[in-house]
């Protein structure tokens, strides 16, 4: 039986003190804290205008120590395929960020509430990806966003849900929204009145024709400015109303880079530069209508004739019966004629 004195207990008490105390020690060594100064792996980072720039690299997630002093964060040519939710709040607080950088990153997806903790963004820039999943909340929480760039990134499938991602209550206070490169084959259906929207970049799609609708949201928002150079617009008389915008509003500052690519007679031609005539459909119309009322008559006049002739049969056969005797008769005094003046004693006679 082992029996301790006061000494060895004093001994024992603070021998556990101390263990509480380094491992307390380790914890804090160990732990996940963001801290002011440390400069996450493989970036460079210049504290004095507040910017860290990560470029190229393997890595599959967003940087989880990002300074909290950081204004403008750039990160390009990594393997971030998926934007996760919370990317940027790996440690539950908010970053003063104000520009955003993610261009040249494969991102195929961005996920609900990808951008939480950055309240005071104002710029990001998500131009050359690869989007091909857009989620309805992806932008949640951007309250302060003016600029969003997404050139060159979507696919196809990713159109209609960059509409619905769009539309969030979060963007209202979006100014820029730039959409080139992404073979679009019309004007996105953004609702224009949601957003304090002043220019909308299209430069570089597939925009044939921009429809009557769209023309209308156009004229209702004055203050928007579209881009729309580059396109390959089919010049014929589906395009009037669009035609009519560029002539009577300023809201294209490219207009005159408008350019028809069909048909080919109009092919380099710029848009405004068309006569009314071009776009016109009634002209086109009744052009149209009336080639085939000239034919419906003449049609009618050939029926008519037919008629005639098939009612005075009888009598037209009479006719080119006595045209065929007379011709005959004719001919044979020719021919008596003619046979006179060919033999001499004939003539003898004659006289």
């Amino acid at each position: 039986m082992w029996i301790f004195s006061d000494n060895s207990k004093c001994i024992f008490f603070i021998w556990n003190q101390w263990c509480l105390y380094y491992a307390a020690v380790v914890c804090l060594l160990f732990s996940p804290v963001r801290t002011n100064n440390v400069c996450p792996t493989s970036c460079i980072c210049a504290k004095d205008p507040g910017t860290v720039t990560c470029r190229d690299g393997e890595d599959t997630e967003v940087p989880g120590d990002i300074p909290e002093w950081t204004s403008t964060l750039i990160l390009q040519g990594r393997n971030i395929s998926t934007l996760r939710r919370g990317a940027f709040m790996s440690n539950g607080t908010e970053l003063q960020m104000t520009t955003l950088s993610l261009s040249h990153n494969g991102i195929r997806a961005i996920e609900p509430y990808a951008f939480l903790g950055l309240p005071r963004l104002h710029l990001l820039d998500l131009s050359h990806n690869q989007l091909e999943y857009i989620s309805g909340r992806a932008f949640h929480g951007l309250l302060q966003l003016r600029s969003l760039y997404l050139n060159h990134s979507i696919s196809p499938a990713a159109t209609e849900q960059l509409s619905n991602a769009l539309d969030a209550q979060s963007l209202l206070n979006l100014h820029r929204l730039e959409l080139a490169g992404n073979a679009l084959k019309s004007i996105p259906p953004l609702r224009l009145d949601m957003h304090n929207l002043h220019a909308l970049v299209l430069i570089n799609n597939s925009i044939a024709s921009v429809g009557g609708g769209d023309v209308t949201t156009l004229y209702q928002q004055k203050r928007v400015r579209v881009y729309l150079a580059l396109n390959p617009f089919r010049c014929n008389c589906e395009l009037g109303a669009f035609y009519y915008w560029l002539k009577n509003s300023s809201q294209c500052p490219d207009a005159g880079r408008l350019l028809c690519s069909e048909p080919e007679a109009k092919r380099g031609v710029p848009v405004e530069n068309l006569r009314e005539e071009d776009v016109d459909c009634m002209s086109e119309n009744l052009e149209a209508v009336s080639y085939v009322f000239l034919g419906i008559v003449l049609a009618l006049i050939g029926v008519v004739f037919l008629m005639v002739l098939y009612l005075n049969r009888g009598g037209i056969k009479r006719w080119l019966n006595n045209i065929r005797d007379a011709c005959r008769d004719q001919m044979e005094v020719y021919h008596y004629r003619y046979e006179q003046d060919s033999d001499p004693r004939l003539a003898n006679v004659a006289v």
